[in-house]
């Protein structure tokens, strides 16, 4: 039996010779050419199987595609991130494509990184979550490989960008407290330094600060990281007397990491999320959230790619609509 060091990767030509057509057939099967057939694929599937073939990146490049599409994602604590994930999936159901997944490290402060590692990697295409990446950098990428942008209200001419309305969500969200009573409502966002002008949480912050002022009302914004860093703060500053009988979250995380905290001090503040994840609507839980329709966005971030590499070169924003769900974590102030 041959080790490791002798063991030869089957090629093109041994699956050729296995399936008895051409290299250039065994070719146009893996580009998945016009004009093959259906027998002539099966024939050089079988093949490949029993060689055991397996076509290197590289040398897919060089017949001009890899048939992957990479994705960063910036935080796989976010459920809301899951969604998206699943649309992307359903929507490369059938095509020849494969999803390769690049996590930005510490969130989104590596989007570059991540998004340099699959260009890197020769991926056809890219979707890029929410990073915080300056538009020039985007539109380098952009030249090379097809881009889409997830998340970012962004107007370049070179990718495409696919996001939420947030400020209609942000407004739908504070109109709801108002309606109950409420106007000393804090806002609950990540720290300072991931606020990107063009990213979601920006946007919803500014949302927040002009229903704010357009109600005479003073806000009052807390910072923090992730969940756990959520439950701690309000932890602290349920226990030292918070100046708010409601919390507006950035995104479900933070408000569920909130929710624990308030319910173990015993307080009545209603919390509002964002993004509506799978686990918002336990009976348990009850969260008031904004639904985003993640699946449908993740899937349209797919589609928006391969018009792209179909050949389609106008620029394509789409901006979906965000909905409120009531759920019994809001109520009026106590």
């Amino acid at each position: 039996m041959a080790d490791a060091s002798t063991r030869r990767h089957a090629t093109i030509q041994d699956v050729a010779v296995t399936a008895g057509v051409s290299r250039a057939a065994v070719s146009k099967v893996l580009r998945d050419a016009y004009g093959v057939s259906d027998a002539m694929r099966e024939r050089v599937t079988a093949a490949m199987t029993e060689r055991d073939y397996r076509p290197r990146i590289a040398a897919r490049a060089m017949r001009g595609r890899t048939f992957t599409i990479g994705i960063e994602i910036p935080d796989f604590g976010n459920s809301f991130f899951t969604r998206i994930l699943d649309g992307a999936m359903d929507a490369l159901d059938g095509t020849p494509y494969q999803l390769v997944i690049a996590p930005a490290a510490h969130g989104t402060r590596m989007g570059l990184r991540a998004i340099d590692a699959l260009v890197d990697r020769q991926v056809d295409g890219v979707i890029a979550v929410s990073p915080p990446v300056e538009p020039w950098e985007l539109d380098r990428i952009a030249s090379r490989t097809p881009l889409v942008m997830f998340g970012r209200y962004d107007t370049s001419d070179e990718y495409d960008s696919v996001a939420g309305d947030d400020s209609r969500g942000t407004a739908a969200a504070m109109d709801h407290l108002f309606a109950l009573g409420h106007t000393r409502i804090a806002h609950l966002t990540i720290p300072a330094a991931d606020h990107e002008p063009r990213s979601p949480h920006s946007v919803r912050l500014r949302a927040y600060q002009t229903a704010m002022a357009a109600a005479g009302a003073d806000e009052i914004v807390l910072r923090t990281d992730e969940a756990q860093d959520a439950y701690g703060a309000m932890r602290e500053a349920a226990d030292g007397g918070l100046p708010a009988t409601a919390i507006f979250a950035a995104h479900d995380e933070l408000a569920l990491g909130a929710l624990r905290a308030l319910a173990e001090a015993g307080s009545s503040v209603s919390v509002v999320g964002y993004d509506d994840v799978p686990i918002a609507d336990h009976p348990g839980i009850g969260l008031t959230t904004v639904h985003q329709p993640g699946v449908a966005m993740g899937a349209r971030a797919v589609e928006l790619l391969l018009e792209r590499l179909a050949g389609r070169t106008g620029a394509v924003h789409d901006v979906f609509t965000p909905e409120l769900r009531v759920r019994t974590s809001t109520r009026p102030p106590g």
